[in-house]
């Protein structure tokens, strides 16, 4: 599987972690808040099991290989690795506690891309650690939060001789900005909505600052102060940093870039006035000030301040608009010589809900749903528990972390539904079920109790089945999956999964995808692009329903996919609410394809609006709805 990890950049806060950790020592200290969000840049690996060692292989900055590092997995041997320092040491000191809290074999890790700036307050030795921590839970299925990887993350780091803050594993998080608040040795994470994009510039100083000696000088001001140099900064870190996040929270969530980049000249302006003096070699950061001040970029931007534990490494500005931003980066690489690199905070909304068309009537099936829905006909898991198709679809998205799924079925058939997901068992029945299977009933019932049923009053199309779900989905992002196909995934990360997973680094709408021969692809949607990261993501130039062999083989050939093979839509897809647009004008106008209401041609609009990417999905799907198929997928699907 392939892993991104983003570098993570400070936004107010810095030192706050550490600063809220000694309210284990005083009570009185301000609780430490710091708002945090991943880079554009970062770490990329592709990661596999390996019997018996950690091998970690790396890229450099400038392209150069190093490695392989083989460590055995044995406890003893990565302790000793992880106290030397280096980059290998926090692969080996995440996966020391890795390995001292859960039974797993070795791992692989190929950092085939490293496009994240060292060494320069974005915590890229962060990013390696939350990368080891994501790798070892989605191989070996910890079942891990990301919430857990960020904490094996940094006791992983603490484990080497760096001595890292709380907050530098929030790279974990990814793109979205998150407030953290640290109290003693409790740590909360809250992710917030961004309502306008963001477009900041990270400055390279191209200097030098030494964060030990700053986090020395720092440190001796705590537990308790012991004259004014240090009761300012207890203030500072306390107080005063936990009104200007919370301001900021409040400027992000309203979308208030005006009031955002005045906290952050606020900010900086404090922080020289209260920090400074502590450590005045390095905190005085004349390189930093000359940039802050420097007046051809004025009108271009909000603010600007320091990042990371702030002196001479790296600065941050938050551009008037994406027009400012590049008209920043110019002024600044061209007079002043100083590396830049964008980072731009979108308005994205966290996946929460999955919708699963099921009214259809299952005519290729027929006699047997003139009885029983084709979504009701018994499969059995990869548990070895015979259930119906719909409870292994259910089962999937929200073991891949959906909170809520939306079933659109026909209203005739809603009783049938209510009682499986709704409905306890008689006791009689109960009672004879072994103590596992009446603790599953259980599980049933939970999973019944996020599951909303819609109804599709006409069967007008898959199109039309989608949009039913429009009031239900509001303003959100939502994964689509069919209720007569299943998937097997072909690696330990599920096909639904693998599917948000490229949701979470791309930030736009996903489809899987699975190659497909040329006698097939009458059958199917097909879509065609160009890869954006060594065939897994695809940027989708065209979608074509159900397109001819022979229009598939002038339009539709993708670089990478083998000869008289092409990309077939998987049964899956991310879409975010402006579907339900496109959809709404469609059955407005009664624009039907084929007599029905279709979701490709509507897809293909949203691309030409907003992107759209696919991800070519490790697994394999089973249609149910044809008798051969389902007959085939009662053989295959649980070893799949």
């Amino acid at each position: 599987m392939k892993i991104f990890v983003p570098g993570r950049i400070c936004l107010f806060g810095e030192h706050s972690d550490w600063a809220g950790g000694y309210r284990r020592i005083n009570a009185e200290i301000e609780k430490g808040y710091a708002l945090i969000v991943g880079t554009n840049q970062g770490i990329y690996a592709e990661v596999k099991p390996h019997p018996d060692k950690l091998i970690l292989r790396t890229t450099c900055e400038d392209g150069s290989r190093k490695g392989p590092f083989e460590i055995p997995m044995e406890r003893e041997a990565l302790l000793a690795e992880a106290m030397k320092g280096g980059f290998a040491s926090y692969a080996a000191g995440v996966a020391y506690q890795i390995l001292t809290h859960y039974r797993v074999r070795g791992i692989e890790i190929d950092n085939y891309l490293t496009d994240l700036p060292i060494q320069k307050g974005l915590s890229s030795s962060a990013a390696i650690c939350v990368l080891i921590a994501r790798a070892f839970n989605r191989m070996y299925d910890l079942k891990m939060t990301v919430r857990g990887e960020m904490e094996y993350a940094y006791t992983g780091e603490i484990t080497t001789p760096s001595r890292c803050g709380r907050l530098d594993q929030g790279c974990a998080y990814g793109n979205r900005p998150v407030i953290m608040t640290f109290d003693g040795d409790r740590l909360d994470v809250e992710e917030l909505n961004v309502s306008q994009t963001l477009h900041y510039v990270i400055v390279d100083l191209k200097a030098f600052k030494d964060t030990k000696e700053i986090l020395s000088r720092l440190n001796q001001c705590y537990p308790f102060a012991n004259d004014q140099t240090q009761q300012k900064v207890q203030q500072y870190l306390g107080p005063i940093n936990a009104d200007i996040n919370h301001q900021a929270t409040e400027a992000i969530r309203d979308g208030n870039i005006e009031a955002l980049g005045a906290l952050m000249k606020e900010a900086q302006d404090k922080f020289d006035e209260h920090l400074q003096p502590a450590c005045p070699s390095q905190l005085t950061a004349p390189i930093l000030h000359k940039l802050l001040a420097y007046e051809p970029i004025r009108p271009y931007i909000l603010g600007g301040k320091g990042v990371g534990s702030q002196g001479d490494g790296t600065a941050q500005f938050l551009a008037k608009d994406e027009a400012s931003q590049e008209k920043l980066i110019e002024i600044i690489e061209r007079d002043l010589e100083m590396p830049c690199m964008k980072l731009n905070i979108d308005s994205a909304t966290p996946l929460r809900k999955a919708v699963i068309p099921a009214a259809g009537f299952g005519t290729r099936l027929f006699p047997a749903t003139k009885t029983l829905k084709k979504e009701m006909f018994p499969v059995v898991g990869k548990d070895g528990r015979t259930k119906p198709v719909i409870m292994a679809i259910v089962e999937e998205v929200m073991d891949s972390g959906i909170e809520e799924v939306a079933i659109i079925i026909q209203e005739n058939d809603r009783e049938l539904f209510e009682d499986f997901f709704h409905q306890r068992l008689a006791v009689e029945h109960y009672n004879k079920l072994s103590k596992d299977d009446q603790k599953y009933t259980q599980r049933i019932m939970d999973m019944g109790n996020k599951v909303t049923l819609l109804t599709q009053q006409t069967q007008d199309g898959f199109g039309h089945a989608v949009y039913c779900a429009k009031d239900w989905v509001g303003n959100e992002p939502f994964i689509l999956l069919l209720g007569d196909h299943l998937y097997g995934s072909d690696t330990s990360a599920s096909c639904t999964r693998q599917l948000m997973d490229a949701y979470d680094r791309t930030g736009k709408s996903v489809v899987g995808l699975q190659e497909t021969p040329e006698n097939e692809v009458q059958h199917f949607g097909c879509a065609t692009g160009i890869w954006e990261t060594t065939e897994s993501i695809l940027s989708i130039t065209e979608f074509a329903e159900k397109p001819s062999p022979e229009y598939a083989r002038e339009h539709l050939a993708v670089q990478g996919v083998k000869d008289g093979h092409y990309l077939t839509l998987f049964g899956q897809y991310i879409l975010t609410p402006r579907i339900f647009e496109l959809l709404e004008d469609n059955i407005k106008h009664n624009m039907r394809e084929g007599g029905e209401f279709q979701l490709t041609s509507c897809m293909d609009k949203l691309r030409q609006e907003e992107g759209f990417a696919g991800c070519r999905i490790k697994g394999r799907r089973f249609d149910i709805g044809i008798p051969e198929s389902y007959r085939q997928t009662v053989i295959d699907y649980r070893d799949a």
